[in-house]
């Protein structure tokens, strides 16, 4: 038997692979194929089952183009009902592969078709359970992403969440390996772990919404605190898996296209497509295309671009370094941004050397940033960070302004005459929200560099908010209506 995790780090999302005596299983895959099919043939095992623990907000599944190119079998649990074919499993259903086999446990909370895998070893023991959304390691899924079914409330999901996991995974043994869909970094939970495995024994012992004394009262009051509104293009990716979507070889092949100065000039206006330049910051700030936005690549780039990008069908020009395109059109698509119409081939350098112009954001370090505070130089500080990062700390003099609803209302309030300072935890979402209020007309704009951690060595006035560690819904959601 065989069992590999899939981990990519941008999503912190997990994919498994399992394999036992020629036959294998993929667990909740990503977008693109080919690393799997890859795998298929170096092993020389074919594909029995897809395994969807759920239909999943956060990412677009690779479950249909491995389906078409493998003719594996699509396996949801119960109550999913998808727009193609698939086997849907009953609960408590036992599948064979090779000489294991997985066992379907229903576990509805987080979505009503909701599943964990159990997986039997060759001697029929339970070895590992994949979870997807329904257990993290040191939280559970959120129960207010699930596509709209009725009258069905956040507060209903936590109770069946606090069925599921107390009569389906809790009686299980303490050695039984938990293979989530997340780690770390994922908004489909509040306090994910960086680990991304470990025992279900040490879950049970740690992980607060695991508490044998808890009540089913208390359960749904904890897991419902604190929730934050889910990025916009959770709903939208989460239909795409259940409608389906376009193939990731046509999605490829029409985004990795390169495009010269005057191609790239023509589409951009012809399509009303807006330019995504994910390039390093700084080479951002020193020069770059009128009224682009900056998303960098090497930040956690997809969720930002479902954040901020409204329209999921947005015609996208991109900007970036030499040799990823391939790779930036790639993860785009992971999150249901498809409509890639090419890339500036030559970069920033072919766009000057064509005499076309290029804008600018400023930027200074945290230190030249104390100078002017003191000096009177500075009215107006926007920070960035969420809600709960600007209650926990911050600048006196700073105002909250959150990149995540930067298409609020609150930000139109903003004077375009005025000179702002933004800041945020590093300065990567602060460039963002720069680089936006630019392409917005915002002309007077400072970026700090190293955002709250630089800031935090200065001697500016700094407020600590008295707040407990799981925080009120009421304050959160106080908090997120000033600037919605």
């Amino acid at each position: 038997m065989k069992v590999e995790q899939i981990y990519t780090g941008c999503l912190a999302q997990g994919a498994y692979y399992i394999e036992s005596a020629g036959e294998a299983a993929i667990i909740d895959p990503l977008r693109e194929t080919q690393p799997y099919l890859d795998k298929l043939e170096q092993t020389g095992a074919k594909l029995k089952y897809i395994f969807e623990t759920h239909f999943h907000a956060d990412f677009v599944s690779g479950h249909l183009d491995l389906a078409k190119a493998t003719g594996a079998t699509i396996v949801y649990g119960p109550l999913a009902k998808p727009e193609y074919e698939i086997y849907s499993a009953e609960d408590g259903e036992e599948m064979s592969l090779g000489n294991i086999s997985f066992t379907v446990l229903h576990t509805p909370g987080h979505t009503m078709e909701s599943s964990t895998f159990l997986l039997k070893d060759e001697s029929g023991k339970d070895h590992a359970i994949f979870t997807g959304d329904t257990l993290f390691l040191g939280d559970v899924g959120r129960p207010d992403l699930a596509i709209k079914q009725g009258s069905v409330t956040k507060e209903d999901l936590a109770g069946y969440l606090f069925t599921s996991l107390r009569e389906k995974i809790m009686p299980l043994a303490d050695e039984v390996i938990v293979y989530p869909a997340h780690g770390a970094g994922s908004a489909c939970g509040k306090n994910l772990s960086k680990e991304t495995f470990g025992l279900l024994g040490d879950q049970k012992k740690y992980n607060y919404a695991l508490r044998s004394d808890m009540t089913k009262e208390e359960f749904v009051e904890e897991v419902t605190a604190g929730l934050t509104p889910p990025p916009q293009y959770f709903a939208k990716n989460a239909m795409m898996n259940k409608g389906g979507y376009e193939s990731f070889t046509d999605v490829l092949k029409k985004g990795n296209h390169p495009l010269t100065p005057e191609q790239f000039e023509h589409i951009a206006n012809a399509e009303d497509a807006l330019v995504l330049d994910v390039r390093d910051r700084e080479d951002f700030s020193d020069a770059h295309v009128p009224n682009s936005i900056f998303i960098g690549i090497d930040g956690s780039f997809a969720p930002w671009v479902g954040a901020l990008i409204v329209d999921i069908k947005q015609p996208l020009l991109l900007v970036v370094p030499e040799g990823r395109s391939e790779e930036v059109v790639t993860r785009l698509s992971r999150v249901g941004y498809d409509n890639v119409l090419g890339y500036l081939e030559g970069g920033i350098q072919a766009w000057t050397d064509s005499g076309r112009g290029t804008d600018t954001i400023t930027n200074i370090d945290a230190d030249r940033f104390e100078q002017l505070v003191e000096a009177g130089e500075v009215d107006h500080i926007l920070d960035t960070r969420k809600p709960t990062e600007f209650l926990a700390e911050h600048l006196l003099a700073a105002e909250n302004y959150p990149l995540d609803y930067i298409n609020g209302k609150h930000f139109s309030s903003l004077d375009r005459k005025e000179k702002y300072y933004l800041h945020c935890g590093s300065g990567y979402r602060s460039l963002i929200a720069a680089s936006i209020l630019r392409a917005r007309g915002y002309d007077q704009l400072v970026n700090v560099r190293g955002g709250w951690k630089a800031l935090q060595e200065t001697g500016l006035p700094k407020s600590a908010y008295s707040c407990p560690t799981k925080m009120a819904q009421e304050v959160i959601d106080a908090a997120v209506a000033e600037v919605l």
